[in-house]
């Protein structure tokens, strides 16, 4: 099929109804972050706005860039000097649209994080809990894996990466949590949802006490690990819809 191209606004105000941004309190806009180019031919998805993944945008001949992390977070510095002035300066020397989706992209039931997360790993989604449903709640759908042990060999298995385990691996699997990224503090919300297994990305000092104190075993899977698959599901989705060119490109980091 030929390629064709997408107006930017037009692609922003897809965006916005697909993922519903408006739902969500959040830490930074989300939608169009640095406007460039008024055609879009070329899209290039990736978890963080990084220089690396701009370098490599722009090698691909990027009109524009999709992303989970992106820029003008709640609390930062508001100059534009230092390594924002140089990821700005790319950005807008080179007309360069970038778009960045944070708690709308995990929370999305088909592209989000969390649901492409439980693709990957086979968890079968039952209901939702924390703020804003951020958190996930189910069981896994292959019978055959028993323990937090089998979970955390899917979790290598499938991701890469091998997860930080704490709690007991001979654990039995019952009602699992997970949520993608930085989401350790919904670990009282799982709890209180009935989750014997809490998964996320991150995790921190005083929630290794938590679940130890609880028993409720929790794997650290890596936030970059667990947030690499809803950025790469939209673009492919843009891609199939708009029928223009798109490539996923993941800048490794081992958080």
């Amino acid at each position: 099929m030929d390629q064709k191209t997408i107006d930017r606004d037009d692609l922003a105000k897809y965006l916005a109804r697909t993922l519903d941004i408006t739902r969500f309190r959040d830490f930074c806009p989300n939608g169009l972050q640095v406007e460039g180019c008024r055609s879009i031919k070329t899209l290039v998805s990736g978890v963080t706005a990084s220089v690396a993944l701009l370098e490599a945008a722009l090698e691909k001949g990027a009109d524009a860039i999709l992303v989970h992390h992106g820029y003008f977070w709640r609390g930062e510095d508001m100059r534009v000097i230092g390594q924002k002035h140089r990821r700005l300066k790319m950005l807008l020397t080179h007309d360069v649209n970038l778009f960045a989706y944070h708690l709308p992209l995990d929370m999305h039931p088909e592209f989000g994080n969390n649901a492409q997360l439980a693709r990957r790993l086979g968890l079968r989604a039952e209901s939702r809990f924390g703020e804003d449903d951020l958190g996930w709640l189910g069981t896994m759908s292959d019978p055959a894996l028993v323990s937090v042990g089998d979970l955390a060999m899917q979790v290598e298995k499938r991701l890469g990466r091998r997860p930080l385990i704490i709690g007991d691996p001979a654990q039995r699997l019952g009602q699992i949590g997970w949520c993608t990224g930085a989401a350790q503090s919904l670990l009282g919300d799982a709890i209180a949802a009935g989750a014997n297994v809490y998964l996320s990305g991150e995790i921190s000092e005083p929630t290794v006490h938590l679940a130890r104190e609880s028993g409720v075993a929790y794997l650290a899977c890596g936030h970059h690990a667990t947030e690499r698959y809803g950025v790469q599901a939209l673009g492919e989705h843009l891609a199939a819809t708009f029928h223009i060119n798109h490539h996923f490109i993941d800048i490794d980091n081992p958080v």
